[in-house]
């Protein structure tokens, strides 16, 4: 049974999924040709292009920090306590962004976009604080985040022997997987038990190397403090992925321990003067997923296959939330959260299309794939252990080509599925189940259970109007990919049009009211799966098609993951940690320098002041998405219309990374990244530093909007002074 709350798990793991992905080349004449709707490279010759120095990025592990590199790059070399230091001071902000101390009393800092979900939960009766803000003016007014956590990385260890001794003793790829998977929980319970962490055993380099990280989880989370939406996504989704920026993307929450502000010794300083242009600055954050280390076959089928799918049923999503919004007025803080991670991520997937489609970047990956591979073949007992293995991958890929459209139209997508499918699939299952004798059924079929889970079946929250609109767009996928002359299709749709046959299947199910479900319940399981309700039948029909093509789908991703991870280990041996590993959702450090950047014709400023601000607000009409709060329309005299507001500079950076605190050579706060420009969405595949860049809200900045414009006096001195300016701070 797929429960609602196995559901919801799923759902939200797809969403972390879009978000990590969703992140935060060359010459001008190549960008403006990657810009163009019909690129023309003709006058280029794509065999004097070469792979880059830093390509595969400059996400650097702390495990593996690039000591010498940073000397001479930067004439800094970062102690080994300057390292412990900014890696005590960052945080993991829940499962989805990355945050850090800025206080020795637990103050933290993230970015607005991640704070959305929090205001949403500590809203009162009446409260719209996406749209007003929020201030907590006392200790007491902070407002305690239900199920919030933030994550502390306090223990590294290299874990890699323990698991590839495990994994070696496997005779198939079935088996070696199973003994990978059975090493690592063992060994994350064992350190769990021993520390008391929340431990996880990563891969670094695809499984060439194993890390386990352990994180002190801090549960008591208070928010202190948002702006308002305007301000904290100002542009909305037309500025969003683009610079110049004039973003107030900062949220401060705070950490308490038994009843009182959590006291910490590691937190960043905050910078007296921010960053200005030529600094060299870092970032410390969790990137949530790349892949740079992907062979040139597995990005041809993301550019074929994957990222054009992603793209049809973000579109659909899209269209969908667009439409309930309007027919939901009183939900809109809520469809309007989920509405701007599609939209964010659909931005994303487009960008990173089209930089796989472009011929330019796509040789770089080919001739770093060469170079690799002639490492490789040159050393006969690598070439004995790896050497087919580029082969094995593009094959891998052919086979999951021939079935990846079937499976696709008619897999049950938590994030894009119709209820009515959902209803249909648990009904049948519970026919199932119910056919057996009572011994042998699963736990959710068994006495007072089994009330509960025929309860369950038709959720409380069911949305006609959305599920009508989700039906009708997976409908369109179905006839997109499989024609209508597919027998599951033919049984959906017939010869009607989409509009039509969502029309007709609504008309003659069952499944559109709780009545209705527990009258062909009480019938019996026969009654149920002979019910003639379409939902049931395409299920009943379907059943075996789709187990079998799932399947066949995951032996193949198994495999590819497997033979991932020996590249992994052939990328180890020939580079070891002169390139870092793809990012996983783990605390890194990245290096860059506040540098403007070439596009359309001109030159992008390495850093914005609010003068830009205003100068949007008034050159559209005031009009959303530029639109400003009543507070900032008519500032203060003393607000500096000057002051640095935001800035880019050439770190790597991507989904995951919001929140990351960006940090000079003393480990002061300079700045807080929220977003990459549009040239840096190929970055999942492939890093650039010509026009690559990262945009952060400057320190300087939001100093001078917390001070003038909210008058959020407590906040600023404790920022700049790194403590509560009081004696009592006992809160209940």
């Amino acid at each position: 049974m797929i429960s609602r709350t196995k559901r919801y798990f799923l759902t939200n793991i797809f969403l972390l999924i879009l978000f990590f992905v969703a992140g935060c080349s060359s010459t001008s004449q190549l960008q403006s040709n990657y810009n163009s709707d019909k690129p023309d490279y003709s006058w280029l010759n794509l065999d004097t292009v070469k792979a880059g120095e830093f390509d595969t990025g400059r996400m650097w592990t702390f495990e593996y920090p690039p000591i010498k590199y940073f000397k001479e790059t930067y004439n800094f070399t970062p102690s080994q306590e300057w390292l412990n230091h900014v890696r005590l001071s960052a945080l993991r902000f829940a499962t989805y962004c990355s945050a850090s101390f800025v206080s020795g009393d637990g103050l933290i800092m993230t970015n607005d976009h991640c704070a959305r979900e929090s205001l949403t939960e500590v809203a009162k009766d009446s409260e719209d604080l996406s749209q007003n803000g929020f201030w907590a003016k006392t200790l007491d007014d902070e407002r305690p985040v239900p199920g919030l956590f933030v994550d502390q990385l306090v223990l590294i260890k290299d874990v890699t022997g323990e698991i590839q001794n495990e994994i070696v003793r496997g005779k198939t790829d079935v088996d070696k997987e199973i003994n990978k998977e059975k090493a690592i929980m063992e060994i994350e319970k064992r350190e769990s038990d021993t520390t008391g962490l929340e431990i996880s055993v990563v891969p670094l380099y695809n499984g060439g190397r194993y890390s386990l990280y352990g994180y002190k989880r801090y549960n008591d989370v208070r928010l202190v403090f948002a702006p308002e939406s305007e301000l904290g996504f100002f542009g909305g989704d037309p500025d969003n992925f683009t610079y110049p920026r004039y973003d107030l993307d900062c949220s401060f929450f705070r950490v308490y321990d038994n009843g009182k502000p959590l006291q910490t010794k590691n937190y960043f300083k905050w910078s007296s003067n921010g960053a200005s242009e030529g600094e060299p600055v870092f970032v410390i954050g969790n990137p949530g997923k790349t892949n740079r280390l992907n062979t040139v076959s597995q990005l041809e089928y993301l550019r074929d296959i994957s990222y054009p799918r992603m793209l049809d049923l973000l579109n659909g999503l899209v269209d969908v939330y667009s439409k309930l919004i309007i027919e939901n007025p009183d939900r809109k803080n809520e469809l309007t959260d989920q509405l701007l991670k599609y939209t964010n991520s659909q931005k994303a997937y487009q960008g990173m299309l089209d930089g796989l489609r472009n011929p330019v970047l796509m040789q770089k990956k080919k001739d770093f794939e060469a170079k690799f591979k002639d490492a490789v073949k040159s050393d006969p007992e690598l070439n004995a252990l790896y050497g087919n293995l580029w082969n094995e991958i593009e094959q891998n890929r052919v086979d999951l080509k021939k079935i990846s459209d079937e499976q696709f139209a008619l897999n049950l997508n938590p994030i894009e599925t119709s209820d009515y499918f959902n209803i249909a699939e648990e009904l049948v299952e519970l026919a199932h189940q119910l056919k057996l004798p009572e011994d042998q059924r699963y736990y959710y079929y068994k006495g007072n259970e089994l009330d509960t889970t025929i309860d369950e079946i038709f959720p409380e929250d069911f949305d006609t109007l959305q599920n009508k609109q989700m039906l009708k767009e997976q409908l369109d996928l179905m006839v997109k990919y499989l024609g209508h002359d597919n027998v599951f299709v033919k049984d959906l749709v017939d010869d009607k049009t989409v509009n039509e046959a969502v029309e007709n299947l609504l008309n003659k199910s069952f499944l559109t009211s709780e009545e209705k479900i527990k009258e062909l319940v009480n019938k019996g399981p026969d009654a149920i799966l002979n019910s003639g309700d379409p939902f049931i039948n395409f299920i009943v029909k379907s059943e075996k098609r789709r187990k079998k093509l799932s399947q066949d789908a995951s032996q193949l991703e198994a495999q590819n993951d497997w033979l991932s991870e020996e590249l992994g280990k052939a990328l180890y041996a020939v580079y070891g940690t002169s390139i870092p590993p793809d990012a996983t959702f783990t605390l890194r450090i990245s290096d860059g320098i506040v540098e403007g950047f070439p596009y359309n014709g001109t030159v992008a400023p390495p850093i914005t002041t609010f003068y830009g601000l205003y100068n949007r607000y008034y050159s559209f009409g005031k009009k959303a998405p530029w639109s400003l709060p009543e507070k900032w329309q008519n500032p203060p005299e003393d607000f500096n219309l000057s002051t640095p507001f935001n800035f880019v500079a050439t770190n790597d950076i991507i989904g995951g990374n919001s929140g990351s605190p960006v940090i000079n050579e003393k480990g002061e706060i300079v700045g807080l990244a929220f977003d990459g420009n549009i040239q840096s969405l190929p970055g999942s595949f492939i890093f650039s530093t010509e026009e690559n860049r990262m945009v952060a809200v400057h320190s300087e900045g939001i100093i001078e909007a917390l001070k003038d414009i909210y008058k959020a006096k407590r906040l600023v001195d404790e920022l700049t002074n790194g403590k509560i300016k009081t004696e009592n701070v006992t809160v209940k």
